[in-house]
């Protein structure tokens, strides 16, 4: 029976309003998003409002347009020479901990079904597979929540966690592609070509990623649009691009996007900054319909007798395998301390990227398919509502906080400047206690190569002198190019920064 498609419109429609209406009470009540993303699209799906959605093919190519941009837009917004100083930390825990976190979370996995659902018949080859599936870190959370939080992290382990998170999904993938084949086939493989592959698609990704990369930027620059507002819808063409040749090139396009993603985002190219707003706002977007998508699929019902096994597989890799993982890839680097190592360890975060690779068993009729995806669906909401709403004070206690150096954003002005000025802007709005000095703009204790350069006053702007009364509520448009001197200024006065 064919749906009109008003009907669908006006249930997206309905749908992304209380995504949205969810994502601004996450950050009242420190929520992760996602979870409340996932959250909606459970309670509208058939055990809740009713809306059946079982096609696993449609889910599994919105999850992977879904992580193509997330993945692509993480790359954009990271600067690389903030990860150049942790980048071996972050490829090693990318590779060699996700291969530590499928092999021991797999053991554990098969004794855990030995001990509480023997009569399911579920061996060690299943158990690896399920373990693959979740043994990379969620790019789409971790983002998305240290992002949303701003948190500011001492050591480098933002950039750190934003490199593990956006670089582990390929070797996740291979090792799940490898065990549904094996499972499949039912015959020993070879393991060395599975080893071959598995390098042969991350160097095709590596290179493609870095080389189209290269290549958009180019373009870019030297095309000529008569109108702007294309030029983010270009980006965005380069991302598509670089995901599905590298495809059809046999390598890993989750990887060679991310790598594009960098390769541009620290480049200099025409309406970059237009550009990455765009690609702000279509992550979260695309976050938002993944979420949704992957809430309407599952039946929470066949959560309940899974509950058990679930809650002891989920501890155990949040208490135990990541921080054993964690461990063992770090050795090689002591100057890491044991608040570092105990911080990445907490941020293990399952999210959307497990419940996409569970879907992988389901289109390929793998034996205990639906279970592998309920169990990764469970152990994903008890991460985000464990770990993600915990982040935060995780590491205030563990003293890894910094107060951000920036200056707020500008809210009341709409006005914005390209990269390529060395200058920072802000605003701040007038208090009783910044006129106790005198009322008057050059009474300000402004430092220098600073400028007010604008003032609202209710709805009303106007370009103000020295001379100026200033009132209280007063919004003033700050400019300096000496950024550390107006943060310090800001704290004398007692303004947040």
């Amino acid at each position: 029976m064919s749906v009109q498609i008003e009907y669908i419109l006006l249930a997206l429609s309905v749908l992304f309003f209380l995504s949205i209406l969810a994502g601004k009470a996450s950050s009242k009540f420190g929520v992760p998003a996602l979870l409340l993303f996932l959250a909606v699209g459970m309670l509208c799906g058939s055990d809740g409002l009713g809306i059946k959605f079982e096609n696993i093919h449609v889910a599994l190519d919105i999850g992977t347009i879904a992580l193509c941009i997330i993945l692509f837009s993480g790359g954009l917004d990271t600067n690389i020479s903030e990860i150049r100083p942790v980048m071996a930390q972050g490829i090693v825990l990318a590779t060699v901990g996700v291969l530590l976190t499928a092999f021991i979370s797999g053991v554990i996995i098969w004794w855990v079904f030995g001990m509480t659902m023997a009569s399911a018949g579920i061996g060690l080859l299943t158990s690896m597979l399920l373990a693959s599936t979740m043994a990379s870190t969620d790019s789409a959370s971790v983002f998305s929540i240290l992002r949303s939080k701003g948190l500011h992290l001492k050591n480098n382990l933002r950039p750190m966690l934003e490199l593990e998170s956006g670089s582990n999904d390929p070797m996740a993938y291979i090792l799940v592609i490898s065990l549904i084949s094996i499972i499949k086939l039912e015959a020993a493989p070879n393991y060395w070509m599975v080893i071959g592959t598995f390098l042969l698609q991350l160097g095709i990704g590596a290179v493609l990623g870095f080389v189209f990369g290269k290549f958009s930027v180019r373009i870019i620059n030297r095309i000529k649009i008569g109108n702007d507002s294309l030029y983010p819808i270009l980006v965005f063409t380069f991302c598509i691009f670089i995901f599905s040749a590298t495809y059809f090139a046999k390598g890993n396009g989750f990887l060679a996007v991310y790598i594009g993603g960098l390769v541009i985002g620290n480049s200099k190219f025409v309406h970059k900054r237009s550009s990455l707003n765009f690609f702000d706002g279509l992550a979260w977007m695309f976050q938002l319909i993944m979420f949704l998508t992957l809430g309407l699929l599952v039946n929470p019902h066949e959560l309940l007798p899974i509950i058990i096994p679930g809650l002891i597989i989920s501890f155990a890799m949040i208490f135990f395998v990541r921080p054993l993982a964690v461990l063992v890839c770090l050795l090689p680097f002591p100057k890491m301390t044991s608040r570092d190592k105990a911080y990445i360890s907490w941020v293990g975060l399952r999210g959307a990227v497990p419940i996409i690779f569970a879907i992988y068993p389901l289109v390929e009729n793998v034996p205990h398919a639906r279970l592998i995806f309920n169990i990764v669906f469970f152990c994903t909401l008890v991460s985000l509502v464990v770990q993600g709403t915990s982040l935060p004070l995780i590491a205030r206690l563990l003293n890894l906080t910094i107060r951000s150096r920036r200056l707020k954003k500008l809210r009341a002005f709409d006005v914005d400047f390209s990269n390529d000025i060395k200058s920072v802007t802000t605003e701040i709005e007038i208090t009783p206690n910044l006129l106790s000095n005198g009322n008057q703009l050059m009474n300000l204790p402004l430092p220098e190569h600073t400028l007010a350069v604008m003032v609202r006053r209710g709805e009303n702007y106007f370009v103000p002198t020295g001379n100026t009364v200033l009132k209280v509520k007063d919004k003033i448009l700050i400019i300096t190019d000496d950024h550390s001197a107006l943060v310090e200024t800001y704290k004398n006065l007692g303004i947040d920064v």
